[in-house]
């Protein structure tokens, strides 16, 4: 099998792409369950590898160094989980309080609908009772639906931690097999493909986990000088909401809003706490994003997007986080070969315009 460009006609070579395309989506939809666990497994294993090799150089043994690094990994995790689990239970212990507001606040919507629409609190009753009927018959489809996530997120805690031992264990062995694989004088390209596969791995994980802690703190910081309720739990959900690109935030911004307008006394508390996500976001799309992950995930907004839809369609939320890594593989691997090159420079970010000066210095800084 070649990297090099064949001499077939456009025509086929376009049919021959959409036509993998097209089996691509299909494998990922019907095997989503075994191939998503895979590739969460495939980043959390790039961003091990330098403390895997790190561990090797000081002569400890290859099985030890992959358990210890797996272990770190995973208290790290459910330390974040701990953390969140406490927060959430915070905001729970207010659940009446806030159950009694939120009822007083509907009733305030309600006697507005009825004086600007002219539309009687008893027809909307009567609207909100037909609501809830459809919603108590579609229950067991519910939590039929609920069981099945329940199961997939314990397919996932118990299949990542193999996956990526294996893969950290097997790296060698699976990089042999693909150079054995494209052995006609494309090793170098396939050497090449593989580097910066595990590159963008590791530096779109790293990426997110330091952008998630700026973005925590400065919200963090932002609710607790307004002095808004549940600033830490508030500021934990945006930050974690955050790490799906542009619908995370649009959450965030509603779910923040909505609480603060329930719990705070002054109103305009809610125009501030828009304000300071305004700006952290802000912040976010243009320092932190180009400055953190986008030296090395470097891919357009529109193949952003694009990719994003797509996963979400596919795979949902799960298939929104993988979409930004999974498309900047692709244009890797595009760029390497030379019959997708087009492909590669259609998902590039070299728009012909120069980068503000100011994240060039800073990116040299870091380099």
């Amino acid at each position: 099998m070649s990297l090099s460009k064949d001499q077939h006609p456009f025509y086929q070579r376009l049919s021959l792409n959409l036509i993998s395309i097209t089996i691509l989506g299909t494998l990922l939809f019907i095997g989503q369950n075994i191939l998503l666990p895979l590739f969460f497994s495939m980043l959390l294993a790039g961003l091990l590898i330098p403390v895997v090799n790190f561990l090797n150089k000081r002569k400890i043994p290859h099985v030890l160094s992959i358990t210890l690094s797996l272990i770190v990994s995973l208290i790290l995790l459910f330390g974040i989980f701990y953390f969140l689990t406490t927060q959430v239970l915070n905001f729970l212990d207010d659940s009446e309080m806030i159950k009694d507001k939120i009822t007083h606040l509907v009733l305030d919507i309600k006697q507005w609908v009825s004086k600007n629409f002219h539309v009687g609190i008893r027809k909307q009753n009567q609207y909100l009772q037909d609501t809830a009927k459809e919603i108590s018959t579609s229950g067991p489809k519910l939590v039929s639906q609920t069981f099945l996530s329940i199961t997939e997120i314990g397919s996932y805690l118990l299949f990542i931690p193999i996956y990526t031992f294996l893969l950290l264990y097997y790296k060698d062995l699976i990089k042999k097999f693909l150079i054995e694989l494209f052995r006609d004088g494309s090793e170098e390209k396939v050497i090449s493909v593989m580097h910066g596969c595990r590159s963008v791995a590791q530096y779109y994980v790293t990426g997110l986990l330091i952008e998630m802690t700026i973005v925590f703190a400065l919200n963090s910081l932002g609710f607790l000088i307004l002095g808004i309720k549940y600033a830490i739990f508030l500021a934990l959900i945006s930050a974690l909401l955050n790490l799906i690109p542009y619908v995370g935030m649009l959450v965030a911004n509603l779910f923040c809003m909505l609480i603060t307008l329930i719990t705070s006394q002054d109103t305009g508390d809610v125009i501030w706490v828009a304000a300071i996500l305004s700006g952290v976001q802000l912040v976010d799309n243009n320092v932190l994003m180009p400055l953190i992950v986008g030296s090395k995930v470097k891919i357009n907004a529109l193949a952003t997007i694009i990719g994003i839809l797509v996963g979400g369609a596919l795979c949902g939320v799960q298939g929104m986080f993988l979409a930004i890594p999974g498309v900047a593989v692709l244009k890797v691997i595009s760029d390497h070969v030379d019959s997708l090159k087009a492909w590669g420079i259609m998902m590039g970010d070299k728009n012909g315009h120069d980068e503000p000066r100011i994240l060039k210095r800073a990116r040299r800084k870091l380099k």
